[in-house]
């Protein structure tokens, strides 16, 4: 019996964008924050297969990745990431 579209949805995104477990010290900003740095790296994952695969430039994959480094930048100052350290 094939499984239908909307059952197999969340097993394809779970291959597609895998998820780890934080095990770092718990606060909501530091939750918040790898959350954000998981999307980040997942974002650099694709960029780069992109590049390498042709359908985008080098400077195109640069850039993309730059501004992907700078949202996490931002993120990390608006949470306060490392503040007291």
């Amino acid at each position: 019996m094939a499984q239908s579209d909307s059952n197999s949805q969340p097993e394809q995104e779970k291959f597609i964008s895998p998820r780890s477990k934080y095990y770092g010290d718990f606060t909501p900003e530091n939750l918040a924050f790898d959350a954000n740095l998981q999307e980040f790296a997942q974002r650099v994952n694709i960029i780069c297969a992109l590049e390498t695969g042709g359908k985008i430039t080098s400077t195109d994959a640069y850039e993309g990745i730059r501004k992907a480094w700078k949202e996490l930048k931002h993120s990390k100052k608006g949470l306060e990431i490392g503040k007291d350290e």
